[in-house]
């Protein structure tokens, strides 16, 4: 979210670029117009920052569907943009479409996801009940469908989000539809896990832990977040119930995992500290070479028992729903959200925690 890393968040018909300038506390803008509807959902390519995918509507012959494409964005705007506030907003510039996914035969796009570690070529979306395996050929100016897979089952099954996992080396994506969570290894298609009735209404978002391969996170209609061991799915490792409505959104902190931002139609965003299930549960590792006799002690004692997980802060700067937050990928301390009402708010993590786990 500073000049080398843009958030992305969409508009009715239009996409708006929003670069932090950190030092002067200056949020400058950019609108992209996204001339063939209106946007449902968007993932940026990890591999090239000047490249995402949309899922928006699009109305034929009086029916509606739910249709992905990928862009790329203009050039200039991809290192940020430096105009001041007064100047960017009159400025719009339109996306350059690079392909359409087509889901003629496989119904609505949910969500599209990028292949979390490679060249940006692999993507997957999720289409009513399918699962859709792209490769982006000849400069990502075409998709070719290379495999898919169908959730099978009584009646109208539909998945409503998903996630690709960084680790087994990316070849396993987590699924989410109605209540249910489900694995999937991407090399075969087939399941690998299934959490029935993870949340007691439907599941809204999904999160894989960056630093522990096996962990992830849930939340749903049911106010509640739960953190899952995939490896035993009977019952969630724990449990937040810290919001009073829907939870839109759980995310992991990309480099201090114990870091979980929510956010909710209660229109707060919640930060907690869930050290207890992290990679370090016994706070940051300090080299022994590095501690007198009277520290090492000290460092002894401290590490006998795991940190006590709690929320650091409630978030009450919206007056509407909150649909999404994310960490900046530039700064782990930063993070954004947006609500319902167009509001876009960034924070930073308290400045007495973020030296409490560094140091």
């Amino acid at each position: 979210m500073e000049d080398d890393a843009p958030v992305i968040y969409g508009l009715e018909f239009q996409i708006h670029i929003i670069d932090f300038d950190d030092e002067n506390n200056i949020i400058n803008k950019n609108v992209l117009l996204h001339q063939v509807g209106e946007i449902w959902h968007i993932s940026t390519s990890p591999a090239d920052k000047g490249v995402l995918a949309t899922c928006y509507n699009k109305t034929s012959d009086t029916k509606v569907m739910t249709c992905a494409a990928v862009w790329r964005m203009p050039k200039e705007l991809e290192s940020g943009s430096h105009e001041s506030p007064d100047d960017s907003s009159s400025n719009t510039q339109t996306l350059e479409l690079l392909c359409h996914l087509d889901n003629a035969a496989h119904g609505n796009m949910a969500c599209v996801m990028w292949e979390p570690m490679g060249d940006g070529k692999k993507i997957i979306s999720l289409a009513d009940n399918n699962i859709l395996l792209w490769d982006l050929q000849e400069s990502s100016a075409k998709a070719v469908l290379s495999s898919s897979t169908a959730l099978e089952g009584k009646g109208q099954l539909k998945f409503t989000s998903g996630r690709w996992s960084p680790h087994h080396n990316c070849t396993q994506i987590a699924t989410a539809n109605d209540t249910t969570v489900r694995g999937w290894d991407t090399r075969s298609m087939r399941q690998i896990y299934c959490i029935e009735n993870a949340h007691g209404q439907l599941v809204r978002d999904l999160d894989f832990n960056p630093n522990k391969q096996y962990y992830l996170a849930s939340c749903g209609d049911d106010c509640k977040v739960k953190f899952w061991d995939t490896r035993n799915v009977t019952e969630p490792v724990k449990t937040l119930e810290e919001h009073s409505h829907w939870v839109w959104n759980v995310r992991y902190n990309h480099s201090h995992d114990q870091l979980i931002l929510t956010g909710s139609s209660d229109s707060r965003v919640i930060l907690s500290n869930m050290v207890s299930i992290s990679s370090e549960p016994f706070g940051h590792m300090v080299d022994d070479d590095e501690l007198s006799d009277q520290e090492d002690q000290h460092q002894e004692e401290k590490i006998k028992e795991p940190l006590q997980d709690s929320v650091i802060a409630t978030y009450e700067e919206h007056e509407d729903s909150v649909y999404a937050v994310e960490w900046s990928s530039a700064d782990p301390w930063l993070f954004a959200s947006l609500s319902y009402d167009g509001r876009l708010v960034i924070n930073r993590v308290p400045r007495a925690l973020k030296y409490h786990i560094l140091l």
